[in-house]
């Protein structure tokens, strides 16, 4: 049985790319010997953690690598997120070893942050549809983080250097969709390098119910990239005043579209836990979203379609690889006014349980543990 080191730097806010890597480690579980390296992005010393960052290189990490590499002798090393307690060191001993490396890139910040000049970053254009940072956020810099010129310009300092190494042939890219691998691709990174596997989910189909609340539901970020003030202005013009639209998370934007917006048809909920998130969703109608940028995989949607739970969604970047070409409830993206109608099919009961089920056993099909082993199997050849 191949071992396999899977290493993976966990966010502050615990959040989708968390949830696969935890989805996707159970699964590797099943059919390999697998070790797991999590960093946290907890800083105890300040300035040893800015030395760090000048140097891109974190000697803590590199002896915590070198130790599981000694002791556990992988032969396959799986790494996910490395920003930034991880550091881009441990590629570096990574790379002076004998073992197989895999790296699976869950979005796109490895190209917002691989530059200092914003011309570059929005591609001589307005808006980057990868982070939604436009040209008036950043100015000629590229200040990805909006609040902090330092912060950002340790992470494009990181991005850089993050680039060049993706580009080395011994290690082998994981992307999510076709979507990013054409998009990596025409970036000059080498196809063959670069293979689409989907993030395991959850096919338990328990919990089921046929209850369903009246409710459309959006699960995520509460800022200006994900669309939701433009969703909410879409619900409110709707046909069906019975149908009621709850807004699950936290973000930049909510304090501002709560005060706006909320009233009895409106209901922002905040931050819930995700167990939680999917109790709400299993009894709702339908979940929606009007994100602005090139999306990954879709957790929340991914899981609610196990359920029979439609999505309404734009097609935009690869979320529509994850439901069938006769979905009848996606949209153009940007087009707010084909969204509404969209909404207003939800009051067609026979069509929203229809979209339920296909949705169902595409996801079912496309996502089935078999077709996910045989794929990741073709990259360890």
């Amino acid at each position: 049985m191949k071992k396999i080191l899977v290493i993976h730097n966990k966010y502050r806010e615990a959040g989708g790319e968390d949830i696969a890597v935890e989805n996707e480690i159970k699964f590797l579980k099943q059919h390999f010997n697998v070790q797991v390296l999590f960093f946290d992005n907890q800083v105890k010393n300040v300035v040893s953690q800015f030395f760090y960052f000048l140097l891109n290189s974190n000697i803590e990490s590199k002896k915590l690598i070198q130790k599981s590499l000694d002791e556990f002798k992988p032969d396959i090393v799986y790494v996910h997120n490395t920003w930034f307690k991880a550091s881009l060191s441990i590629f570096d001993v990574l790379l002076s070893e004998n073992v197989q490396i895999l790296l699976k890139l869950h979005n796109f910040r490895h190209f917002c942050t691989s530059t200092f000049f914003s011309k570059r970053h929005l591609m001589n254009g307005d808006i980057c549809h990868a982070c939604g940072n436009t040209k008036k956020d950043l100015g000629w810099f590229n200040r990805y983080y909006s609040n902090s010129f330092i912060k950002s310009f340790l992470v494009n300092y990181y991005g850089t250097k993050y680039a060049k190494i993706l580009k080395n042939p011994r290690i082998k890219i994981i992307a999510l969709t076709n979507f990013h691998k054409t998009f990596l691709n025409n970036l000059g990174y080498e196809e063959s390098k670069i293979y689409v596997i989907p993030n395991t989910i959850n096919l338990n189909e328990k919990n089921f119910t046929q209850d369903k609340k009246n409710v459309l539901i959006y699960a995520g970020r509460i800022s200006n990239e994900k669309g939701v003030e433009e969703l909410i202005r879409s619900f409110n013009n709707r046909s069906d005043k019975t149908l009621k639209l709850k807004i699950i998370g936290d973000g930049p934007e909510l304090g501002r579209l709560k005060a706006k917006y909320s009233n009895e048809d409106v209901e922002f909920l905040g931050y819930i836990d995700n167990p939680s998130v999917q109790k709400i969703i299993m009894n709702s109608k339908a979940i929606v979203t009007a994100t602005k940028l090139f999306e990954g995989q879709p957790t929340i949607l991914c899981e609610a379609a196990v359920k029979e739970i439609p999505t309404i969604f734009p097609e935009s970047g690869g979320i529509a690889e994850f439901y069938p070409e006769n979905y009848e409830l996606s949209f153009k993206q940007f087009s707010y006014k084909e969204l509404t109608k969209k909404i207003d099919l939800l009051s067609d009961s026979k069509k929203t349980t229809e979209q339920g089920k296909i949705s169902k056993n595409f996801m079912l099909d496309y996502l089935d543990s078999e077709k996910i082993l045989s794929k990741f199997n073709s990259v360890l050849t």
